[in-house]
Parts: C-alpha cells; sequence; structure tokens
C-alpha cells in the first residue's frame, strides 16, 4: 500500500494549473474523463534525490447529468481537499481485513480490471475522505510517472486541459497536513489501517508519500495545508489552501 495523491476538488482548474506549474514548478502527469468528473494530476518535485515529492489531483465536474457526486461536494463544502488516494495491490483482500478490523467502506466498485475502488468516508478515517484503489495499468510510484513525463510528455486523452509554461524552479511537495482531534488515535489509524510507518514527526509511504499529523484544536479535522520545498534554496514553505486550491 502506498500514498499516491491528494485530489483537490474544483470547479475551474485552470487557475490552480497556472499556480501550480508557473509559479510551484509542477509537472502535468496527465488527466482524462470519467464519469461525472475529469481529472488532470501533477507532480511537484524533482529525481535529484529518491522519494523527492508528491502528486495532486485535480478533478472537476463534467457531464454531471452522469453523476453529479462532486458537483454536489462543491456546492456542499466548496472547493477544496476531497480525498486521499491510497494505491493496493489487491483491493477484494484489503475489503476483507477492513470489514475485520470493522470498518464499512463505501462506493466498492470491483467491476472494472483496470481500475477498482473503494472509500472510507471522514468519520471513519478522522475527518478525510480515503480512497482505496487497485490499477492493473502500469501503478507507479510518483517519481516514476515524473521521469517518464519529462522524458514523454504527459499521457491521457483527450487534453482538456490548457498547456501552462513552467516559469519558477521546481518545487517539491514534502508533505501534507493533516489536522486531527486526536493525533495519537489518527496515527494509529494510518499505520495501522493504511500502512504508513512513523518517521520523526511525519508518517511515510514507499514512494513517497508523506503526512504530518497535528492538532485540530477548534478547527475541523482534516487536510490543513502542504508544506513545499524550493529546489533551489532547500527553504520549507507552507502553502495554504485557500478557498479551495488557491496557493498563498
Amino acid at each position: 500500500m502506498h500514498l499516491d495523491h491528494l485530489a483537490l476538488a474544483t470547479p475551474d482548474p485552470n487557475a490552480a494549473l497556472a499556480s501550480l506549474v508557473g509559479d510551484l514548478g509542477a509537472t502535468v502527469l496527465g488527466g482524462g474523463d470519467a464519469i461525472g468528473f475529469r481529472w488532470v494530476q501533477v507532480f511537484l518535485g524533482h529525481d535529484q534525490a529518491p522519494n523527492s515529492g508528491m502528486k495532486l489531483e485535480l478533478i472537476t465536474p463534467w457531464k454531471p447529468e452522469n453523476n453529479d457526486f462532486l458537483q454536489r461536494f462543491i456546492a456542499r463544502h466548496g472547493e477544496g481537499p476531497h480525498h486521499l488516494t491510497f494505491k493496493v495491490s489487491n483491493l477484494a483482500a484489503e475489503l476483507s481485513r477492513l470489514h475485520d478490523l470493522g470498518f464499512e467502506p463505501v462506493g466498492v466498485n470491483l467491476s472494472n480490471p483496470e481500475w477498482r475502488e473503494a472509500f472510507l468516508l471522514p468519520r471513519q478515517s478522522h475527518g478525510t475522505v480515503v480512497q482505496l484503489a487497485e490499477s492493473s495499468i502500469d501503478p507507479k510510484f510518483a517519481i516514476d510517472e515524473y521521469r517518464r513525463a519529462q522524458s514523454s510528455g504527459p499521457v491521457g486523452t483527450p487534453f482538456w486541459w490548457p498547456a501552462r509554461q513552467v516559469t519558477a524552479p521546481k518545487s517539491c511537495l514534502a508533505r501534507i497536513v493533516l489536522r486531527s482531534a486526536d493525533p495519537r488515535a489518527t496515527t494509529d489509524f494510518f499505520c495501522s489501517v493504511l500502512g504508513g510507518k512513523v518517521e520523526g514527526s511525519d508518517l511515510v509511504w514507499p514512494g513517497g508519500g508523506r503526512i504530518k499529523i497535528v492538532t485540530a484544536g477548534s478547527e475541523t479535522p482534516g487536510v490543513s495545508h502542504l508544506e513545499l520545498q524550493n529546489s533551489q534554496t532547500h527553504e520549507l514553505t507552507r502553502k495554504q489552501i485557500i478557498a479551495g486550491i488557491a496557493f498563498e
């Protein structure tokens, strides 16, 4: 199991792409159409060091008459963090394990051999929707996808997103920061249920996925902000998710 990406919901991903690519030096990996939404993934990192960087996915409503789940989510919650995706090698086995642990996954779909998925709702996963996914299509770690995109360009059809010029040094997404009402219990959940390992103040996964858990206080549990590192100065900066996905 590994942490694959954080998905951010938005009615218009163009402004977010302009900031991610133009200001932060992100690399577009690819995208496409799905039922009720479109998606595009970017990588914030570089290959100068192992496991340096992580993926973000922008998801936007598309043909909501086929499935309006994302349109309803944005209407209810506004744009912003939607889910964390963890890739697994055998989703059926993971579902059996989760049931034995007392969890009740929803949205289970095992019908598509190329992409099987299930979800844990925030009440089960400490404030954040968790997607578990099994893919038969050349599953890779983020750094491998980045290297492929650097040599061959983005994948997926159609290319519905506009081309963006990189005008800034590459930033590395060092960690996703989560707020929790009970950091100890949340840490136990992400380790015992989702395979994370404690490394200093972070939880880490194979391939570079990294989460830091902080006390929520009076704020709602869930994704708080992103921490990025400039590839030239190595300075860590806090990138607050404001009004969803605009970056300060």
